[in-house]
């Protein structure tokens, strides 16, 4: 993971500035790759290693939850008299619990979200040329507690989640469908190795008896 991040985090950076960038001032990839140092390519990369733990709170929610629905049903056809051990969630059910899991982990971490969007699209050159202009203004923030205390001077608390509902639609549909696709493709899968397993025990008792 940590390579992996080592690999794309300039990208990452770049795709930032360019989405933040005044209109009319926005660059192409190559050129946004190649100005300043490259140090400052790797802005934020601190905290992109700390929101690694956003899947993990996701799939940990998920996984709560789904399991609490299964006790559910098991207990309900336990008492109706069914089978109780083949229970699985249904479509809707994991698209639902998926939704729920990454909203939850999207709030948890969205200020550390807005902070890395904040200090990779800091300019360095329009501080300095406001700098010069009106002495004593601070520049960009280019620390998570520099960014984090920008926030709160300019916006407060509700600073800390600007743009919450945009990230939220962004993320929270595809994880959810990416949920629901792995639940019932792991439902198929394991279906058909029980399968696989009675046709092979069925195979060789036939060629014992035989």
């Amino acid at each position: 993971m940590c390579l992996f991040l080592l690999s794309f985090q300039p990208l990452d950076t770049a795709s930032s500035k360019m989405q933040t960038s005044a209109f009319g001032k926005s660059k192409g990839l190559r050129a946004t790759l190649a100005e300043g140092t490259w140090l400052e390519a790797f802005d934020g990369l601190g905290i992109s290693l700390i929101l690694t733990c956003n899947p993990s709170i996701q799939y940990t929610v998920f996984d709560q939850l789904k399991q609490k629905l299964l006790l559910r049903q098991r207990l309900k056809n336990a008492e109706s008299g069914g089978n109780s051990s083949q229970v699985a969630l249904s479509a809707f059910a994991a698209f639902l619990l998926g939704a729920i899991s990454k909203s939850v982990a999207t709030i948890l971490t969205y200020p550390l979200i807005r902070c890395k969007v904040m200090i990779q699209a800091a300019d360095p050159d329009e501080d300095d040329d406001e700098e010069s202009e009106r002495p004593g203004k601070s520049r960009s923030p280019k620390t998570m507690l520099g960014a984090l205390h920008a926030m709160w001077n300019k916006e407060g608390i509700p600073g800390f989640f600007k743009g919450l509902h945009a990230q939220i639609l962004k993320t929270v549909l595809s994880s959810a469908l990416l949920l629901m696709i792995k639940e019932k493709i792991s439902r198929f899968t394991w279906i058909s190795l029980l399968a696989l397993r009675r046709y092979l025990f069925v195979s060789q008792k036939r060629i014992k008896s035989a």
